[in-house]
């Protein structure tokens, strides 16, 4: 493969025009195609669970609950609650509630406000303190719902600046996760800053900086396209753009590097251009092939959404990895020398040797050799502390009453939740099928309503073919409590308790309820085939059987403390004064799946650029300790600027007001940072010290039959000897 990306790199490089071209042509046809892009409003559904086959087989009986956000209709609550020591009922007070409906009702698209003092159907706590008038809203449509929920807000402030608490309960549209654009771009400034100081060269720093954003731009463009086609939910993208963009940055500069160095060595331009694309483009292209891989797996899990984003997620990877070793070398031919500092441009003289001065990052790896356990030690536990929260990590497919804690959709939500019960306001639907289910719905409503933790059950409705019921069961927790949870199960072991009829639980609550399990069921599942693909892939790249195991392990590390501080923030609250998402939630069940596959990706790339050098140098012949410390001056400066770069993109996109993403931005910052720094430049070191030749050991009888794998390029090098390369063995 050296050979093949040589050639790619040097014609690339020789026929700029032609490749120009040719990406721009793809990004102007993949522009045209994503400008009928189209988002789903079913953002997490599980096709095929129970829930989802009785909530189809409901709408299909009962046409009248198939409503949707497509058909623009939708409802909000007025929660209109008195002063201490007064009753709603009262008529100075009743006067002032129909005032405040009146007003509700002239607002554009409410087409009804109901009467909450109607006598057949009262909305009116048993206190007297509270109120529930629900608007019925029609022509909602994707430009028009946030200036209708801000006319709704407008009349409850109206109404609490007559001393009349009211809060405007349910939503209509996500409003609050605009505005990360900002902080989105202080990642990729973070990114520019970082480049410079890595390159010194404004010009290196921007052509990494350019063609990162133009691979992100066209496999972007490539999702939106697709979207067209088959609708996404709107994180999709979003999650694309992320990792994208992080990636990108990181493949231009491992190349980038490469590039100086071969220039510095004294190589013409296309020549080091070549070999550059050569060898650290191999690397490039295998790790990812690492990323695609885990990002692709994630349809093992057969989560229809789970496979949308990894896919998606993963196209944009194999875009950036092909603007590495195509577009970029475009862009080194253009700058020439002009990559170099300005010092180093002219009249340049192939270099005898490194230089003599010790750097941070040499001084660092010489003391965790001398002192293996020690630092060893201290690296683990201090990553087993961060992971610690993950004990007590909660999940949930969506949080009771909206993600901001302090909005007036959750206010209203706490409200009614306090005064008719934390179940009202999300009712388990049990579909009741059968030849004559009429004259079992007393039998079946007398067996639900004596279930434990069952407050009320009532039938909802019969179906005009007389085959299938409804029947409304208020739980008497709320939706994500594990009281409800095992009610949902409780109902589904009695389904054929009642002779001639068959039980399913529906509605939201069983819907999340259902892909809320199955979710932790796919990570379980997916976490072992990541491991095991980990081990294969590492064992045949490396020709070592403990070197890869301490690979995953050190994963396992990186992944407990990147899920362990986003519990400690977006759960528990801690510092939540510096993010813009809400906190004090449950963190969101997709959540670890996703982190497990991205972030094995990211890993196993530090771990190949790392330790592949260091194997390289083991087999021509440096001892373990030595071949530590050559592969790792060779490499962690940049493998050093990569993470801080990725990682900075990843806390950008932390610091959004979007709950998602921001809390999928700091793991991943969090485990990136973990990863490089801690795993793989100080955990890794002293493990391999520790184990010396042993690390570096397989049975002949494997190494025979497994195939042989060229991450770093070392064929090129075999058939083409360096000019002046540096003797191995010289280097200390």
């Amino acid at each position: 493969m050296a050979r093949f990306l040589f050639r790619l790199g040097r014609a690339s490089a020789r026929h700029r025009i032609v490749v120009l071209v040719l990406w721009i042509a793809i990004a102007v046809a993949l522009g045209v195609g994503a400008s009928h892009t189209k988002f789903s409003a079913d953002a997490f559904s599980l096709p095929g669970s129970e829930s989802s086959r009785a909530l189809d087989r409901m709408h299909a009986d009962f046409p009248a609950t198939a409503s949707s956000d497509d058909d623009g209709t939708g409802t909000l609550e007025l929660v209109l609650t008195v002063p201490d020591g007064q009753q709603i009922t009262s008529a100075e007070n009743m006067t002032l509630v129909r005032e405040v409906l009146t007003e509700a009702g002239k607002v554009p698209h409410v087409s009804a406000a109901s009467n909450p003092f109607d006598a057949q159907r009262p909305y009116v706590s048993k206190d007297g303190a509270t109120a529930v008038s629900t608007l019925s809203l029609t022509g909602l449509t994707g430009e028009n719902r946030e200036g209708v929920y801000d006319d709704v807000r407008t009349v409850a402030a109206n109404a609490r600046a007559d001393g009349l608490d009211t809060q405007v309960g349910g939503s209509i549209g996500d409003f609050g996760a605009e505005g990360g654009q900002l902080t989105e771009g202080l990642g990729v400034l973070l990114a520019f800053v970082v480049l410079m100081f890595t390159f010194g060269s404004l010009v290196a720093a921007g052509a990494n900086l350019l063609g990162a954003l133009v691979g992100v731009a066209v496999g972007l463009l490539g999702v939106l396209t697709f979207s067209a086609i088959h609708p996404l939910t709107d994180t999709t993208p979003t999650l694309a753009l992320m990792l994208g963009l992080a990636v990108g940055i990181d493949y231009c500069l491992f190349i980038l590097a490469r590039f100086r160095s071969e220039l510095r060595d004294g190589r013409p331009v296309e020549e080091a251009i070549g070999r550059a694309v050569a060898t650290a483009g191999s690397a490039v292209l295998f790790a990812a092939a690492t990323v695609v891989i885990a990002l692709a797996g994630l349809s093992v899990v057969r989560i229809g959404f789970l496979t949308e984003m990894g896919l998606a997620a993963a196209f944009t990877v194999a875009v950036a990895a092909a603007m590495a070793v195509t577009l970029l070398p475009v862009l080194m031919r253009t700058m020439g020398r002009r990559a170099l500092p300005r010092r180093e441009r002219r009249g340049a003289a192939p270099r005898a040797s490194h230089s003599t001065r010790t750097t941070f990052l040499e001084r660092w790896v010489r003391t965790v050799v001398r002192r293996p356990v020690l630092v060893g030690v201290l690296a683990i536990a201090g990553l087993l502390a961060l992971a610690a929260p993950t004990l007590s990590m909660t999940t949930a497919l969506s949080t009771p009453g909206g993600d901001d804690p302090n909005s007036t959709q959750r206010a209203a939500y706490n409200q009614i939740a306090a005064e008719f019960g934390p179940g009202a306001q999300n009712p388990l639907i049990v579909l009741v099928e059968g030849t004559a289910v009429n004259d079992q719905l007393p039998a079946v409503t007398h067996l639900l309503s004596g279930l434990d933790h069952v407050i009320a059950a009532t039938p909802a409705g019969v179906a005009e073919s007389g085959g299938a019921a409804l029947v409304q069961v208020i739980p008497d927790g709320g939706p994500i409590e594990a009281s409800t949870q095992d009610l949902v199960h409780r109902i589904r072991d009695a389904s054929g308790d009642v002779a001639g009829v068959r039980l399913s639980v529906t509605g939201r609550t069983a819907v999340n309820i259902d892909t809320n399990s199955a979710l932790q069921d796919a990570l379980t599942t997916y976490l072992i085939v990541v491991v095991g693909l980990s081990l294969l892939l590492l064992i045949v790249l490396f020709r070592s059987l403990l070197v890869p195991l301490l690979a995953t392990l050190g994963f396992l590390l990186s992944l407990g403390a990147a899920v362990g501080v986003t519990v400690a923030v977006f759960q528990w609250g801690w510092l939540d004064q510096l993010f813009a998402a809400p906190s004090g939630n449950p963190i969101l069940s997709l959540l670890p799946i996703l982190i497990v596959g991205i972030l094995f990706g990211l890993a196993m790339d530090y771990q190949v650029f790392l330790v592949s050098r260091m194997h390289e140098a083991h087999r021509h012949g440096l001892s373990p300790v030595e071949a530590i410390l050559d592969g790792f001056g060779r490499t962690a400066a940049v493998v050093a600027a990569a993470a801080l770069i990725m990682g900075g993109v990843f806390a950008g996109f932390s610091l959004t007001p979007g709950s998602v993403i921001a809390s999928l931005g700091l793991a991943l910052a969090v485990g990136v940072l973990a990863d490089a720094f801690v795993v793989r430049m100080i955990i890794t070191p002293a493990l391999l010290t520790l184990l010396g030749e042993k690390a570096w050991w397989m049975p002949r009888w494997l190494d025979r039959i497994l195939p042989h794998l060229d991450a770093e390029g070392s064929a090129l090098e075999e058939t083409a000897a360096e000019p002046s390369a540096p003797v191995l063995a010289a280097r200390r």
